[in-house]
């Protein structure tokens, strides 16, 4: 009789964060069929591009005007998916069709005034800046009584649905806590009354003995492939020290995160030498709504290449109707990240 081994057999896995499970099938990887070809998209901006409506100078979409800026820049998304000014109000219908009104402030933040410059390619220290803004953003949003949630987040590339290539990331910040954070928050919640320490803070020992799903670390902060990933180069960073939000990190930790992030994403272009897409965001404590001592600081990246820079990962059929799914093991993405340069393919 064969044993059990999760690098061969079908099986799954329990995302401690949000109480759900993700079926790995590492036997598919064996399969023939490689996916969809598609063409690499093409890398190839200007440093400053008169057309783009987020390079310094240039008029935006709505008319407003970008001043000449040379660090990074922050404004309010003028065509946001929140508005401070919806009025507050709810509907129910026969107990059956409910709906509330929902508010928030969306703010767009230009990395760089260089149209061409990806994280991966900036400099250390400039992304130290771009941290230095987050916090203040986070520090004046949470400073509105009516905000109970901040999410800070990127989208990069066409495929994760980037609207223009200028890099840039979003902050939206609203009336009550979204989704995923109401599932983070309830299971760190009922980990931490029961051991007073963080969820992460046990989860990341766990990880740092096993060293299996490690990608990359220094002094303050660790990234890794979670243990239940469910797209095929999924990773996440974790604060080493248990801290709730960005603003309490030192001058020391941010920079370090700075390292981290520059890191991470050089690795994620040198794996298929592209200017590699994801959506990336950050998870912190609800604001305005108590100390939330459970919470760990962490960043989730979800990129969608599976294979090369043309194969994709789709979300289909069971995985849209009954559970998530992966054929490639978290354990095997991250050693194919692990062993990855951490300079840049421009700069080989």
């Amino acid at each position: 009789m064969s044993h059990f081994d999760n690098k061969e057999h079908s099986h799954k896995r329990l995302n401690l964060l949000t109480g759900e499970w993700v079926l790995v099938s590492p036997h598919r990887t064996k399969r023939p069929w490689q996916g969809k070809q598609e063409a690499a998209p093409a890398d190839d901006r200007p440093e400053y591009d008169p057309t783009c409506y987020l390079c310094p100078g240039n008029s935006r979409a709505d008319g407003d005007k970008n001043p000449d800026y040379t660090s990074p820049y922050v404004f309010n998304n003028d065509y946001a998916a929140l508005l401070q000014s919806t009025p507050d109000g709810e509907t129910a219908i026969d107990n059956m069709l409910f709906s509330k009104s929902q508010k928030g402030i969306c703010k767009v933040v230009c990395f760089s005034p260089k149209h061409h410059l990806t994280l991966p390619l900036m400099q250390q220290e400039e992304i130290v800046q771009i941290v230095k803004l987050w916090q203040q953003e986070f520090t004046q949003l949470s400073s509105i009584p009516w905000i109970k949630y901040i999410q800070i987040f990127e989208n990069k590339g066409d495929i994760m649905g980037c609207s223009n290539p200028h890099p840039h990331g979003q902050i939206w910040s609203l009336n009550d806590v979204p989704n995923e954070v109401k599932k983070e928050t309830e299971q760190q919640s009922l980990y931490y009354a029961k051991h007073e320490h963080s969820l992460l803070s046990k989860y990341l020992e766990v990880e740092l003995q096993q060293q299996e799903r490690i990608v990359c670390a220094n002094n303050h902060f660790v990234a890794l492939v979670p243990y239940w990933a469910v797209w095929p180069f999924e990773t996440m960073i974790i604060s080493r020290r248990h801290v709730q939000n960005i603003t309490q990190f030192t001058q020391e930790e941010s920079e370090a995160l700075a390292d981290i992030i520059k890191i991470l994403t050089t690795k994620y272009d040198n794996l298929f030498s592209m200017s590699f897409p994801y959506s990336a965001g950050m998870h912190q404590m609800p604001v305005n709504d108590g100390a939330h001592t459970e919470w760990h600081w962490h960043m989730h990246f979800y990129p969608p290449l599976l294979r090369s820079a043309t194969v994709k990962k789709f979300m289909v059929g069971y995985e849209m109707l009954a559970s998530p799914q992966r054929d490639i093991t978290p354990e095997w993405a991250a050693e194919k990240l692990r062993d990855l340069s951490e300079v840049h393919y421009k700069f080989r």
